[in-house]
């Protein structure tokens, strides 16, 4: 071990830098780049925050009631009936699992939702499930919105259909961009869309009840389309309950607000619960609204018009100015919903990847202090499944919502778990663990008991989706998300080798310095900036050694002549290569000098670089050096050291 009070006094000076990056392409895509100093600034507040986080949950009010109504079909129209106690029955499932993330993001303020959540209290391997669930499920959530968006235009315009694959990426790229600009630019910019979504969707359910129950006008659906699927079923306890697990597509984005608490201004937990308890009385007041009055209007399942817009027909009594406007707002609010995804897939990927578990890259953060990385990734991934599935909703909706589902019933059984833990602490005592502090509180058992019945209801709901969709694609997310955790366990083995191999923990003493040092300098030609090269390898070392590949012996020599007077007496290896090969004959001759290499010897291939001032004109010249590095930086034991010759472009032309 070394004794570091026998070691000299380390000096280490800090020092600030005045450098700013200038003006480029980028800036203008995506803004002026941002100061660590700034972050603060770049926090948002509880309205854009619900704008930002709450998209995703508030545009499932858009089609959960119709998911209901397509399972109750099977048993003809008589079954339709069952939709609103269904409905309530979700909106309870929804305000206990409000309660839960409620609690955890006041006990997990740092955020993490989920993964925080099992990671703490039941383990890495419950905690890497969860990350893999989610992370999935954000996927989904941009895929399944965006097609579901672009679906509502080809429907409103025939002539687009064979472009939706295009469209739905080009949506991608744009919400992918407007993200790269910061949390608090995309959330103003996505806030106004949002809250027209909001409004009209009140107004739309407050003017159905005021005709319902006031006026007594509101009707039925005139000109029904044709039903989705025609009853042959007979209502059993199965089919109500695949009918609530298709409706509770409703809760999907309720955890968002977890994962993302740190995008709030302080006291950000307040902030984020306060948002989460707005976006969760917004969400069941709508969805219970929209499923009461399909009932009252005798709106049906069908592939030519959704039940938002029989609702939106029948309620403001024809296709006019509203009706307009509320189909508008829906496909806006339905593109949108992939913003949450933007918002929250990055912050999760930054959280996995600190434990270890993903590259540590999605942890930096960008230019504008969002994690520029995972939001590219997120882009990236999304698109090719759109293009896999050729931005079919109908495909890619069964893949839909297990994943979220698995992440609610390990969220709220890890925090089951965490009251228990509580209920065991002294009145005055604390725990500290990785992600919060446990303090006793009074009524543990109450809340562990919330939370247990929530893990045990979305789990149900978890297992009905998995068997019902399993035929339908579900057996993909089965198969995807181990694979995934198999893959999170492979990169963080692959990190903790790194880490003991690094260690300095037990290292010893510092090696001795090198007893001899040998060079060896690839030649292509003699010119100057070969003599640049040769003299700083003779500042390395006396042995040192030239090597010239001779593909044309006519060429080979010229290159002796030009040797002979300038090299300085340094000795010159010609290796012929008669199949005009250049990298091959270098590496084996670096080769067969390393396996004869002595006891502290390092060798050290310098190699000259040819830089151009000019992009265009350095592209009509071959990079030997960036080839040679390339392929000697796995050779171990072998240094290599580039040697850059600048050429200004006057003297080139």
């Amino acid at each position: 071990m070394i004794n570091h009070e026998n070691n000299p006094q380390t000096s280490i000076i800090e020092r600030t830098t005045n450098y700013k990056p200038p003006r480029n392409l980028s800036s203008w895509l995506i803004g002026r780049p941002l100061s660590t100093a700034d972050a603060s600034h770049q926090t948002i507040g509880k309205l854009v925050g619900l704008a930002v986080f709450a998209s995703d949950a508030l545009s499932s009010t858009a089609y959960a009631t119709q998911e209901i109504l397509v399972i109750l079909a099977a048993a003809g129209t008589i079954a339709f009936g069952y939709v609103v106690p269904i409905s309530i029955a979700i909106v309870i499932l929804l305000a206990i699992v409000t309660i839960s993330y409620e609690q955890t993001i006041h006990a997990y303020s740092d955020g993490g939702g989920a993964y925080i959540v099992a990671r703490d209290n039941l383990g890495e391997f419950p905690a890497l499930i969860a990350g893999a669930s989610l992370l999935t499920d954000y996927i989904l959530t941009v895929s399944v919105s965006i097609a579901s968006g672009v679906a509502q235009i080809t429907s409103a315009f025939p002539d687009l259909y064979q472009y939706r694959v295009v469209l739905s990426v080009i949506f991608i790229m744009f919400i992918m961009m407007m993200n790269l600009r910061g949390v608090k630019e995309s959330g103003a910019a996505f806030a106004v869309p949002t809250y027209f979504f909001v409004v009209l969707m009140f107004v739309a359910v407050g003017v159905g009840l005021f005709r319902l129950f006031v006026t007594g006008t509101l009707g039925t659906v005139i000109d029904k389309p044709e039903m989705l699927v025609h009853g042959v079923a007979t209502i059993t306890p199965f089919l109500i309950l695949h009918a609530f697990a298709s409706g509770t597509t409703a809760l999907t984005g309720v955890e968002a607000i977890s994962n993302g608490i740190t995008a709030f201004k302080e006291p950000r937990s307040k902030n984020a619960g306060i948002t989460l308890v707005w976006m969760s009385l917004i969400l069941g007041s709508l969805f219970l609204g929209i499923s009461f009055l399909t009932k009252s209007i005798g709106a049906v399942p069908s592939e030519s018009e959704t039940v938002i817009s029989q609702l939106a027909r029948t309620i403001f009594a024809g296709r006019g100015t509203l009706y307009l406007m509320l189909i508008g707002a829906t496909t806006v609010i339905l593109i949108m919903a992939a913003n949450t995804a933007f918002a929250d897939f990055p912050r999760l990927g930054a959280l996995v990847a600190k434990d270890g578990f993903l590259p540590r890259q999605l942890t930096y953060r960008g230019s504008r202090l969002v994690y520029s990385r995972g939001i590219v990734a997120l882009a990236f991934i999304a698109s090719i499944l759109l293009i896999i599935f050729n931005a079919s909703v109908t495909r890619l909706i069964p893949l839909y919502a297990i994943g979220v589902f698995l992440s609610f019933t390990l969220s709220q059984g890890g925090m089951s778990l965490r009251w228990l833990k509580i209920g065991k602490l002294k009145p005055d005592e604390e725990k500290v663990e990785r992600g919060s502090t446990l303090r006793f509180v009074k009524d543990w058992k109450l809340k562990m008991i919330v939370n247990g019945f929530g893990s045990f209801c979305t789990a149900i709901v978890m297992i009905v989706f998995a068997v019902t969709k399993f035929r339908d694609g579900a057996w993909v997310v089965l198969i995807l998300i181990p694979s995934l955790v198999a893959g999170f366990w492979m990169i963080h083995r692959h990190y903790n080798n790194l880490a003991k191999t690094l260690s300095l923990d037990n290292f010893g003493v510092i090696p001795p310095h090198t007893m001899r040092h040998r060079v060896i300098l690839p030649v292509s030609g003699v010119h100057q900036g070969t003599l640049a090269a040769l003299r700083y390898a003779r500042m390395l070392s006396d042995d040192v050694t030239a090597v010239h590949v001779v593909i044309e012996p006519a060429d080979a020599e010229k290159v002796r002549a030009k040797w002979e007077t300038w090299g300085g007496g340094v000795r010159m290896v010609l290796l012929d290569s008669p199949y005009r090969l250049f990298v091959e004959p270098i590496l084996g001759y670096i080769s067969d000098i390393a396996d004869m290499r002595q006891p502290g010897e390092t060798i050290t291939v310098v190699v000259p670089e040819f830089v151009s001032d000019s992009r265009i004109t350095s592209a009509l010249h071959t990079n030997t050096a960036n080839i040679l590095r390339d392929q000697l930086k796995n050779k171990h034991g072998i240094v290599i050291t580039n040697v850059p010759y600048h050429v200004h472009e006057e003297s080139i032309v």
